[in-house]
C-alpha cells in the first residue's frame, strides 16, 4: 500500500479529487490518502496557508496529489506552490502536453514534455524596494548545480523513454550571465549524450517556433521563468490546462498537482474537468512504478474520450458534467 498525502485545494479542488481518488480505486491501486489543507481555504481557517500538519505530512510520506490552490495576486501570502517547491527541493517540474482523441485543437500529433528547473530563477522571490512605490527590484538565480541537474533529468528522461530530443531554452544573449550560465551547463552534459539531438534557442523565437509547427520539438529544458510560460504554452496546443498534468520531483520526494486555476465560479456545480488532475495522478502511478494501473486508466479515458464524448464536461466540448465523466471512465475500467 502507498501512503500518499492528498491536498484537495481550493474552488474545483474537492470535486476533481474525488473524482480522480475514485478513478484510481476502481483501477485497482492501493492507496492509503492522508488528507492535508493548503491554500486559501487553509489560511481563512488557520491562518496559515500551509499548516504545520500539512508540511509534517508530506515530510513523512515524500509524495503529495495536489489539487488547484488559489494565490493571491499582488498581495497577500506567498505562493503555496512555490513554498513547497523549495521547501523539499522539488528542482525538477515535468509538463507533459500531448494531443488527445476528440479534444479541440489547431494542431494534432503534439507530444512534448517541459522540464522546468521548478528552485531558482525570478522565481525564489528575492524582491526589494529601492524606492518605496516607485522603484522596485528582482533578483534571478541561476547556479550551476541546479542548472545540471534539471538538464541531466532532461536528458536522462529522453534516454529511458526513447526520446530523440532535447532543446534548451535560454535568452544567453541579453542575460549573459545567468541564463548563459544555463546554456553553457546544457551545452556540456549535452556531450554526455550523444545519441540525442541537442539543440539551443532563445525564448522569443522558441515561443514562435512552438506556435508554427509544434511536431518540432521532443522535450524541452529551460529555467523557471520561461518553463512556467512554455509550458503553458504548450499545453495550449492541445486543449488547455484542464488536460494536462504536472508533476514536481526532487531526489527524493514528488509532488503531483493541477496547474490550473482553482475555478471558484463554477465550484461545487458538477462542471469541473478533472482530466489534468487525472494525468497528473498518471504521472504519480508511474512514478510510483504502478504502470500498468496507470496504462489501465489512460486506456479507459482513451476510450471515453473516443467513444462517449457526450458525457464529458462542457469544457471539452462535453454535454456531461463532472459525475458523469467520471462514472464513464470507471466503467471502462471495470469493463
Amino acid at each position: 500500500m502507498h501512503n500518499i498525502v492528498l491536498i484537495p485545494g481550493d474552488g474545483i479542488g474537492a470535486e476533481i479529487t474525488r473524482s480522480v481518488t475514485k478513478i484510481l480505486k476502481t483501477a485497482g491501486a492501493d492507496i492509503n490518502w492522508i488528507e492535508c489543507q493548503a491554500g486559501e481555504k487553509a489560511y481563512q481557517e488557520s491562518g496559515d496557508s500551509i499548516p504545520k500538519e500539512t508540511l509534517e505530512a508530506i515530510n513523512k510520506h515524500r509524495i503529495a496529489l495536489k489539487g488547484p490552490l488559489t494565490t493571491p495576486v499582488g498581495s497577500g501570502f506567498r505562493s503555496v506552490n512555490v513554498t513547497l517547491r523549495q521547501e523539499f527541493d522539488l528542482y525538477s517540474n515535468i509538463r507533459p502536453a500531448k494531443s488527445l482523441p476528440n479534444i479541440t485543437s489547431r494542431y494534432s500529433n503534439v507530444d512534448i514534455i517541459t522540464f522546468r528547473e521548478n528552485t531558482q530563477g525570478l522565481y525564489i522571490g528575492k524582491e526589494h524596494w529601492v524606492d518605496e512605490g516607485e522603484h522596485a527590484e528582482s533578483i534571478a538565480v541561476v547556479t550551476r548545480k541546479a542548472s545540471r541537474r534539471i538538464i541531466t533529468a532532461a536528458f536522462e528522461y529522453a534516454k529511458t523513454s526513447n526520446r530523440k530530443k532535447v532543446t534548451l531554452v535560454h535568452k544567453a544573449n541579453i542575460l549573459k550571465l545567468t541564463t548563459g550560465l544555463f546554456l553553457e551547463v546544457g551545452q556540456d552534459v549535452a556531450k554526455e549524450y550523444p545519441d540525442i539531438e541537442f539543440q539551443d534557442l532563445i525564448v522569443d523565437n522558441m515561443a514562435m517556433q512552438m506556435v508554427l509547427n509544434p511536431k518540432q520539438f521532443d522535450i524541452i529544458v529551460t529555467t523557471n521563468l520561461f518553463g512556467d510560460i512554455l509550458s503553458d504554452l504548450a499545453s495550449g496546443l492541445v486543449g488547455g490546462l484542464g488536460v494536462t498534468g504536472a508533476a514536481n520531483i526532487g531526489d527524493d520526494a514528488a509532488i503531483f498537482e493541477a496547474v490550473h486555476g482553482s475555478a471558484p465560479d463554477i465550484a461545487g456545480k458538477n462542471l469541473a474537468n478533472p482530466t489534468a488532475l487525472l494525468f497528473s495522478a498518471m504521472m504519480m502511478l508511474e512514478y510510483l512504478g504502478e504502470d500498468s494501473i496507470r496504462n489501465r486508466i489512460l486506456s479507459a479515458l482513451y476510450k471515453v474520450l473516443l467513444d462517449q464524448k457526450y458525457v464529458c464536461t462542457p469544457d471539452i466540448d462535453g454535454d456531461g458534467n463532472t459525475i458523469t465523466y467520471t462514472e464513464a471512465i470507471c466503467a471502462a475500467l471495470r469493463y
